[in-house]
C-alpha cells in the first residue's frame, strides 16, 4: 500500500508538473528569434538600433534567463545601442542537447558561433554572476569577439564550499530527473519569491520583479536540470581557466558589492581585477548582487564609457 501510494503521488505531481510547464509557457513565451548551433539552440532578442557602433551582448547568470539583463538596463541601452540578449544554452527558450554542456568553455564556443552567424564581429560584453566565468572564457578564447568586458557581481574563481545539496541532487542521474519531473516546479511556485528577494539584499526587490523577469521558466524540469549541471560544474571550470586571466588584454570593468552574500567580492571581483592587465574595479559598499537592477545608470554610463575609449582606439587601427 506504501508503495502504490507513493507511485500514485509521483504520478499525479508528473502530471501537474506537465500541466504547469503549458501553463508557465503560454504565459512567458519566446520573445526573439532561434539561433542553431553546434550542440544547442540559442534565443536571441536583438533590440535598439543597427547602426549604432560596437553592439552591446549581454549575458544572465544562473537560475535565470535574458529577461533579467534586458529589464531594466537592455531597455536603457537599446535607447541608444543595439543590444543583444541571449539565453545561455538551456536556459529560458534556449535548449542545449547534452545536459553535460554546461561548462563556461563550452558555452563560450556557442555563444561565439551565433554571433558569428549574426554577423557580429566584435561587441562589447556585459555578463553578470555566473556569466563573469563565461565572459572571462570568451576574452581568452575569442579575443578578437570582445571588443570590452563589463562585469556584474562576476564569479571568476574558486570558492569554499559547495553550490547547495538540491543542486547536486538535481544534478545526479535518475534520481534528479525523477525529482525534476514531479516535485520540483509544484514545489517552486512557493519558493520563488523569496528566493528571488533573498538575492536582492540589501536592495528590496523590484514588485513584479519574477514576472518581468519570466523567473517561472526556471521550474520546468528541463532547464532546472541545465541549471544545476551548469552551478556544479562551475567550480571546476574556475579553477582550471584562473592561471590564465592575465592572458586577457581587453579593456575590463568590474562593479560588485562589497555586502554581496551571493558571489563574495573578496573571493572573486577583487583578485580577478588584480589578475587582469586593463581591469577596473567599481566595488560600492552598500550594493547587493543584482547590479543590473540596483544601479542600471551607472552600469549604462561604465559601458558608454568603454565605447568612448574603444572607437577611437578601433577608428585609428583601421
Amino acid at each position: 500500500m506504501i508503495v502504490m501510494s507513493v507511485v500514485t503521488a509521483l504520478v499525479l505531481l508528473a502530471l501537474v508538473t506537465q500541466a504547469g510547464i503549458l501553463a508557465v509557457q503560454r504565459t512567458f513565451p519566446p520573445q526573439g528569434r532561434m539561433i542553431e548551433v553546434d550542440g544547442a539552440t540559442l534565443h536571441v532578442v536583438d533590440i535598439g538600433p543597427r547602426d549604432a557602433g560596437v553592439p552591446i551582448v549581454m549575458l544572465h547568470g544562473a537560475s535565470s534567463n535574458l529577461e533579467v539583463m534586458r529589464h531594466p538596463l537592455g531597455d536603457l541601452l537599446a535607447k541608444q545601442h543595439r543590444v543583444i540578449l541571449i539565453d545561455r544554452p538551456g536556459h529560458g527558450w534556449s535548449t542545449r542537447a547534452r545536459r553535460q554542456d554546461s561548462t563556461p568553455e563550452i558555452q563560450a564556443r556557442m555563444i561565439d558561433e551565433a554571433l558569428g552567424k549574426l554577423e557580429v564581429d566584435r561587441a562589447i560584453f556585459v555578463v553578470h554572476s555566473w556569466s563573469g566565468a563565461l565572459g572571462a572564457r570568451l576574452a581568452l578564447d575569442y579575443a578578437s569577439r570582445v571588443a570590452g568586458l563589463v562585469m556584474l557581481a562576476p564569479v571568476t574563481h574558486p570558492w569554499r564550499g559547495g553550490v547547495g545539496r538540491y543542486n547536486e541532487i538535481i544534478a545526479t542521474p535518475v534520481i534528479g530527473p525523477l525529482l525534476a519531473y514531479t516535485v520540483t516546479l509544484p514545489l517552486g511556485y512557493f519558493v520563488t519569491e523569496s528566493g528571488a528577494r533573498s538575492v536582492f539584499l540589501p536592495q528590496t526587490m523590484p514588485d513584479g520583479f519574477v514576472k518581468e523577469s519570466a523567473t517561472p521558466l526556471l521550474l520546468r524540469p528541463r532547464e532546472f536540470i541545465a541549471n544545476a549541471y551548469d552551478l556544479v560544474t562551475l567550480k571546476a571550470s574556475v579553477a582550471a581557466q584562473a592561471p590564465r586571466y592575465g592572458e586577457i588584454k581587453v579593456p575590463v570593468t568590474i562593479i560588485a558589492g562589497a555586502p554581496d552574500k551571493t558571489v563574495k567580492t573578496d573571493i572573486h571581483a577583487r583578485p580577478f581585477a588584480a589578475t587582469v592587465p586593463n581591469a577596473k574595479l567599481i566595488v560600492l559598499p552598500d550594493l547587493g548582487h543584482m547590479v543590473q537592477n540596483a544601479v542600471p545608470d551607472l552600469v549604462k554610463t561604465e559601458i558608454e564609457t568603454m565605447i568612448g575609449h574603444i572607437a577611437p582606439a578601433q577608428a585609428a587601427a583601421d
